[in-house]
């Protein structure tokens, strides 16, 4: 990648000895002719880069010559960077006369001094190229121009592009079926069967295996799915952590043993029929299988375990009869050029009904073996390509070069990289510094990028970061990355390179970035290395000098992480401008840090026991980003901090022992991201106060604003702060605190912009009165409103966006909306359109959901389901609705649930209503079902006034979808005479604290799809036949804390 770069940063380097401020400084140190010169050379020698890019692919010298011309300009570049350094310290110092442009490279405070040492620096610089120039004579390079790239920002595209695209997988139809089968249906003596995919790399089996993973049949099948990725390293710890972590979605903490975390697998897996993928395995041991192997058998019986490998030696070990070994082949020529047609004329400039483009476009296809990653690359990188001869070119100038030996298609894909503008080459080899199979934070990667100066900023309408995710864009349609989104909500969006991608980065990126995770390679890796993710404990025995980048991915604890490290890397690093050092129990960051003075990014995240950060670290003004998310034990930020006047991202989320926020943050009018804004609760620490806020109009993201109930002189605060202004924010989360009732505080004049996605509101004591402006935020998605003391709540029923509604513990509220039944209801579609998720909880004052409501005495029939004039009032498409301990007898009903209803010490009422209702009078014309709740798949009902059995019964006749039931401390209810049949779909019930309950219910026997049965707490139950002993579908069996029954008796 030498050339790529190489161009890229000699581009740069002209654009920076060309400016006017770097003119004026060479006056003043008497270094004009010196900058000229210097000029003058990388002109000469970028013009002939593109020759020397061709010729280095076959001439080992000059590939060496152009390793040496990169590690010079990077110095040079290093040195310019030292300019605009020193002059930018001396502009936030003050006391210059310069213009600002001027001032960016001016000197420091010796300036004599300074100009010498710059010049000799300079002069060093200009002898080094000097001679590269002259050894370029002797290879006799043509000077060339490279054609003008398209920016990601002119390129015209698709209207609309999602990330989550997944093109479907073409040609794959037999496989799919061979592998439905051998999960769902083989008979297999063992409990847990193994089913090896086996393929060379880039055939789709992670895709295969993933198609059926997420396939509806197979998630009703199992009752637990999980997926991990294994890789080169088959560390079994590891393996058993990335199982765990794929049930729970939280890596199991580092410190446990192998005892703990086995014991923690054991707990998750042992009696359940589950599914497991093990991605990607190279371990061709069978005693390391083995002991992995006896973890997973716990495992009920039809359990699967898929195995993905490119080693048929792997396959054998892992299961011997080699008939259910699906090896995949390539595509046939038909499916090749069916899914090479979907990506390379999906741009829209190939035309796909141009017979020039489709006969040569055949061609390419065929040359391209029949691999998927290769045809979505190859298609990739023609779709952006406009005529046929540019085609026909590529397959006879590029594509020919290529010999053709199967599974070798690393080649196939250079041809997809060699066709990158050269900004996105940079950009996709950096990547290299991920671990195999890392899920990459696409933010950071963008960050990474933007500190090390390969964004280029066209314009002013678009942020760096902006930018940043359109290349991102470009490599995601380029197939670069896969398995692009976010997996839950406020991961952020994430991604992973294919295996196959990576050994390209890392062999486009050279000796230029490593990764260090051993000993050996530690001593190895060279000066000229300029990034590198490393093993922490390795840092002493790295003897570079000249790093751009230090990163460290977390895969296990490092305790003693020392001052000689940090001696280490500040004597060391002083080029650095990219830092990570997260989950590393650093305690102490040490003064001399502000040595690091071109840094742009530092992340300290997750260090629990960082209680200070130095007040030099406001010296580095070059910072862009400053991660501190989860530092909970730190007490404060600089107090000068408004010296990083570069700094546009400040993360601190979760840092809950910060008392305050510095004043002069407001200054820093660059910040794009603030996630945490302290209120000081008292004064005494001087903390800046919210008219700080008032500029800072850039901000992006979250903002959560803590201790709002200690804010004095609230309304003029609180208009101050300008939130209204902030129209990047999507997430507002305010967090109240202070005393009870304080009526002088109100929120009104904390206004957001309209554009806001998410509000949040928590522990809000003063004005009881809800503002008015929430009829405004007509993009709202969520609203989450907790532990306040407002009595009622403005109407939400005419949010257009929003699907998320959360009310929890807000002990005074009466009712949700101001309207009567008719008042709110208006026009059927315009009605809560889009809410699919509502929680009400702990609200012991809510008694109906409107404000005026026709009273309901004893005598009033409650099962009339035209009580309160609610007889059309119904969410159209809500999915999920838990209400728990809010007495309600009056509210929307809700017969389209397809997910989940939990009814907790609440009313019977609205379930009754509900259930009488006509289905297709209140939902949607696209729905399939009259009868109500038909499509609800998980029903929870605990200590429900006025629910018996036959109320039950009625209820359960209409849940034919129904997976799950929890019936808890129902005291009318003994289930005796209920019909179970309609529920053919049950898969788990559990019955507690059913005092009524003295026998299973003889109907308990029609359930056919019943996996797990758990009864806990009955104490009248006093026998489980003759029932138990037709359970013999049954996976899991549960019973405890019944006092009367007998076991021995039960036919247990």
């Amino acid at each position: 990648m030498a050339e790529a770069i190489a161009f890229d940063i000699a581009a740069e380097l002209i654009i920076k000895l060309s400016s006017r401020a770097l003119s004026q400084v060479g006056l003043w140190w008497n270094l004009k002719n010196d900058i000229h010169d210097l000029k003058r050379t990388v002109c000469q020698i970028k013009a002939v880069l593109l020759d020397a890019e061709e010729k280095s692919v076959a001439d080992n010298l000059v590939k060496v010559w152009l390793e040496e011309l990169k590690d010079v300009l990077y110095d040079a570049d290093d040195l310019l960077d030292d300019f605009s350094t020193e002059a930018l310290r001396k502009d936030v110092s003050g006391g210059n006369k310069l213009t600002k442009e001027v001032r960016l490279f001016f000197s420091s405070s010796n300036q004599f001094a300074y100009g010498l040492k710059m010049g000799r620096k300079m002069k060093a610089i200009k002898a080094r190229l000097a001679s590269i120039e002259r050894e370029a004579n002797t290879f006799g390079f043509i000077p060339r121009d490279r054609p003008a790239e398209t920016s990601f920002m002119t390129k015209r595209r698709q209207q609309t592009h999602s990330f989550e695209r997944e093109d479907d997988i073409i040609g794959r139809d037999d496989d799919k079926a061979a592998l439905l089968k051998l999960v769902l249906e083989f008979q297999s003596e063992e409990n847990v069967y193994i089913i090896p995919i086996v393929g060379f790399g880039g055939l789709g089996k992670t895709a295969l295996a993933q198609l059926v993973y997420n396939h509806e049949m197979v998630k009703n099948h199992f009752d637990l799915t999980m997926f991990a990725c294994v890789s080169d390293d088959f560390d079994v710890k590891v393996i058993v952590a990335n199982i765990i972590k794929s049930v729970t979605i939280q890596a199991p903490d580092q410190n446990l043993e192998m005892d703990q975390l086995q014991k923690q697998l054991r707990d998750k897996i042992d009696g359940k029929k589950y599914l497991l993928v093990l991605d990607d395995i190279w371990n061709e041991d069978p005693e390391k299988w083995s002991r992995l192997k006896k973890l997973l058998k716990g495992g009920a019986k039809g359990s699967r375990i898929i195995v993905t490998t490119r080693s048929l030696r792997v396959a054998e070990i892992t299961n011997k009869c080699q008939s259910h070994v699906l090896k995949l082949k390539g595509l046939s020529d038909d499916d090749a050029w069916s899914l090479f047609k979907k990506i390379a004329f999906e741009q829209g400039y190939a035309d796909s009904t141009n017979s020039a483009f489709v006969e040569v476009g055949r061609q390419i296809s065929e040359r391209c073996g029949g691999v998927p990653l290769a045809i979505r690359t190859i298609g990739g990188t023609l779709s952006l390509k406009k005529t046929a001869n540019e085609w026909h070119s590529f397959k006879e100038n590029e594509l020919a070069k290529i010999s053709q030996i199967e599974g070798e298609i690393l080649p196939i894909l250079k041809l997809s990289y060699d066709h990158l503008p050269s900004h996105l080459k940079h950009c996709f080899a950096y990547c290299r510094l991920y671990p195999k199979d890392y899920r990459i934070e696409v933010q950071a990667l963008v960050q990474f990028w933007i500190a090390q100066g390969f964004i280029k900023q066209l314009n002013q309408s678009q942020s760096l970061e902006e930018i940043g995710f359109g290349y991102f864009k470009d490599l995601v349609e380029r197939s670069f990355f896969q398995e692009v989104g976010e997996r839950y909500s406020g991961e952020g969006l994430t991604c992973k390179m294919h295996d196959l991608m990576h050994d390209l980065a890392e062999s486009v990126a050279g000796t230029e970035s490593s990764i260090v995770d051993s000993n050996e390679i530690a001593s190895k890796v060279g000066e000229k290395c300029r990034h590198i993710s490393i093993d922490p404990s390795l840092i002493p025995l790295f003897k570079g000098k000249k790093l751009r980048t230090l990163l460290h991915f977390p895969n296990k604890i490092i305790e003693d992480f020392s001052y000689e490290t940090w001696d280490l890397i500040i004597s060391n690093c002083r080029c650095m401008r990219v830092l990570k050092l997260d989950c590393l129990y650093v305690t102490m960051i040490p003064r001399s840090i502000y040595k690091l003075k071109h840094l742009r990014y530092l992340d300290l995240s997750h260090n629990l026991g960082l209680k200070i950060l130095p007040k030099s670290i406001c010296k580095i003004q070059n910072l862009l980003a400053l991660k501190l998310d989860f530092c909970t034990g730190l007490k404060e930020l600089p107090k000068k901090i408004e010296k990083l006047v570069n700094l546009t991202h400040l993360s601190c989320g979760y840092c809950n022992d910060l008392t305050h926020m510095p004043r002069g943050i407001g200054k820093l009018t660059s910040l794009e991201t603030l996630s945490m804004f302290v209120v000081d609760t008292d004064g005494p620490h001087g903390g800046a106060d919210l008219s700080e806020l008032r500029l800072l109009n850039n901000l992006r993201g979250k903002l959560i604003i803590t201790n709002l109930g200690f804010v004095k002189n609230a309304k003029e605060k609180f208009k101050a702060a300008n939130l209204k202004e902030k129209q990047h924010l999507s997430s507002l989360v305010l967090l109240g605190g202070g005393r009870n009732d304080d009526d002088e505080k109100s929120l009104e004049d904390l206004q957001p912009h309209p554009n806001l996605k998410q509000l949040q509101i928590e522990g809000w004591r003063g004005d009881a009165k809800f503002p008015s402006w929430l009829s405004l935020l007509t993009n709202l998605v969520r609203i989450y409103i907790s532990g306040s003391n407002f009595k009622h709540l403005p109407s939400f029923a005419r949010l257009p966006c929003l699907k998320r509604l959360h009310i929890i513990n807000c002990t005074k509220l009466e009712y949700m909306d101001d309207n009567s039944p008719k008042g709110s209801q208006g026009e059927p579609q315009s009605f809560f359109p889009s809410l699919k998720h509502l929680s009400l909880g702990d609200c012991p004052n809510m008694k109906s959901w409107w404000r005026t409501t026709k009273p309901i005495d004893d005598d009033s029939n409650e099962d009339d389901t035209t009580v309160m004039g609610t007889s059309t009032m119904a969410f159209p498409c809500l999915s999920s609705l838990e209400i728990r301990n809010c007495p309600l007898t009056s509210m929307p009903l809700y017969p389209s649930l397809d997910d989940k209803l939990e009814l907790r010490n609440t009313s019977s009422r609205l379930l009754k209503q509900t259930m009488k209702m006509n289905i297709t009078s209140t939902t949607p014309s696209t729905s399939t079902s009259s009868l109500p709740l038909s499509r609800l798949k998980s029903f929870h009902v605990h200590n429900i006034e006025g629910l018996d059995t036959h109320t039950l019964d009625e209820c359960l006749q209409h849940l034919t979808g129904l997976k799950t039931l929890e019936i808890r401390d129902c005291k009318e209810v003994d289930l005796e005479g209920m019909q179970w049949e309609p529920l053919k779909n049950l898969s788990h019930l559990e019955i507690y604290n059913i005092p009524k309950l003295v026998s299973l219910p003889i109907g308990l026997q029609h359930l056919v799809q019943l996996k797990t049965l758990k009864i806990r707490n009955c104490n009248g139950l006093r026998s489980l036949l003759p029932v138990f002993q037709h359970l013999t579908f049954l996976e899991e069996f549960e019973v405890k804390d019944c006092k009367e029954l007998e076991l021995s008796g039960a036919g247990i």
